[in-house]
């Protein structure tokens, strides 16, 4: 699990059908100067802290078993 802040959106315009629907934000992560792209499970907005689950777990997270997600916004943190 990691700590991180949104910087941004991200816009697909062309996605696996299965991820229609799914909201793409850009996190800094708090512990390095890494961003990643993750996918929006709980409907955070730009400048919140947030928690990101990545790896295998993370497709379980957004419910999308069979693609290939690395990473999920599961919190929101106050």
């Amino acid at each position: 699990m990691l700590l991180g802040t949104i910087t941004g959106n991200v816009v697909s315009t062309k996605k696996i059908e299965k991820l229609t629907g799914c909201k793409f934000m850009r996190v800094k992560i708090e512990s390095s100067k890494q961003e990643l792209i993750a996918v929006d499970a709980v409907g955070a907005g730009i400048g919140e802290t947030v928690l990101v689950t990545t790896g295998h777990n993370a497709s379980y997270a957004a419910n999308v078993k069979d693609l290939p997600v690395d990473a999920v916004i599961v919190g929101i943190v106050d």
